[in-house]
């Protein structure tokens, strides 16, 4: 949500990362309690795509189109691998982020 407290498309979306910019938002999946962000890299890391909790989003910035995260390059780097796939990760695909999600 924005401050106005409206809900925003976040997709294509600048990643920040608390070390910098890190690539852009690709997809969201707003389940709660199992939200996540799918992260394109784009040339920073060759086309890789990443999925991250939508719990490390620290800041979204409307007005720039950025979201801020509360990880280092290396760490979304190391993030798992997304794979399209028609369903969206279950249960076991996402305790595979190296941080874990709450």
């Amino acid at each position: 949500m924005d401050e106005n407290g409206l809900t925003v498309n976040l997709i294509g979306y600048h990643v920040e990362a608390v070390d910098g910019r890190i690539g852009t938002v690709d997809a969201v999946s707003d389940e709660i309690g199992e939200g996540y962000l799918v992260i394109d890299t784009g040339p920073w890391i060759f086309g890789h795509k990443v999925m991250l909790p939508a719990s490390v989003i620290t800041q979204v910035d409307a007005s720039h189109r950025k979201i801020y995260v509360d990880r280092t390059q290396k760490e979304i780097s190391n993030a798992p691998d997304f794979i399209m796939a028609d369903d969206p990760p279950q249960r076991p695909y996402a305790e595979r982020f190296p941080y874990g999600i709450p």
